[in-house]
C-alpha cells in the first residue's frame, strides 16, 4: 500500500545519512544494511562509497589534505543534490576532518552524522583489506589513523561501536535515530 506521497508502507523524506569513521570500522557495512532495510520500505536511496567515489567522482585527486577536502566536498554536493530531491542519500567515506565535515553538514539541511568507532588497535588486528600492515610497514603514506589525522566528530547524531555490537545492534541504532529524528516512519 503506498501513502499520499507515493511511498510504501510509510514516509520518509530526503536525507543524508553521513558515515564517518577509519578504515574498516563498519562504514561500508552498515551503510548497506541501512539502504538495503530503507529499500524493503520502498525508498529510494543512493549509497555513495568512499572507495567507488574516489574511481569514478573523485579519479585523479590525491590524498594530501587538500585532496581529500576536496573529495568530500564532491561527495557532500551529491548528497545534497539528492537529498533535496527527496532520495535518501548515505556516504560512507572516512571524512577524517573535522571542518570538511561541518561544512557540508551546514550545506545539507537533513543530515545524520553516523560516527563508526573502533579502537585503532581492534583495526589493526582485523585489518580486511590489509591496508594497515602496510601502513606501518611505511608502504603507504598518508593513511588516516597512522601517519595522518583522523578527527572524530564532537557530536554526532549516532556513535556505534563496532568493536562491541554486532552490525545488526548498530543498524538498528541507526534506525531508532531516524525514527526519533522522524526522518523516516516506517512500520
Amino acid at each position: 500500500m503506498r501513502d499520499s506521497y507515493g511511498h510504501r508502507n510509510g514516509f520518509y523524506k530526503g536525507f543524508t545519512l553521513w558515515f564517518t569513521g577509519l578504515s574498516g570500522s563498519g562504514k561500508t557495512t552498515l551503510s548497506k544494511m541501512i539502504a538495503d532495510r530503507l529499500r524493503r520500505h520502498g525508498a529510494k536511496v543512493e549509497v555513495l562509497d568512499g572507495d567507488v567515489v574516489r574511481q569514478h567522482l573523485s579519479k585523479g585527486l590525491g590524498y594530501s589534505k587538500q585532496d581529500r577536502d576536496e573529495n568530500i566536498r564532491r561527495i557532500g554536493f551529491v548528497c545534497e543534490l539528492l537529498s533535496r530531491n527527496g532520495v535518501i542519500a548515505i556516504a560512507a567515506a572516512i571524512s577524517p576532518y573535522r571542518e570538511v565535515r561541518e561544512e557540508v553538514r551546514a550545506k545539507i539541511q537533513h543530515f545524520v552524522e553516523v560516527y563508526t568507532c573502533c579502537p585503532l588497535e581492534v583495526l589493526i588486528q582485523r585489518d580486511v583489506k590489509g591496508l594497515y600492515k602496510k601502513a606501518l610497514a611505511g608502504e603507504i603514506s598518508n593513511f588516516t589513523g597512522i601517519s595522518d589525522p583522523y578527527e572524530p566528530p564532537l557530536n554526532p547524531e549516532v556513535i556505534v561501536y563496532t568493536d562491541r555490537e554486532t552490525p545488526e545492534e548498530s543498524a538498528e541504532k541507526i534506525w531508532r535515530k531516524l525514527k526519533e529524528l522522524q526522518l523516516i516512519t516506517f512500520d
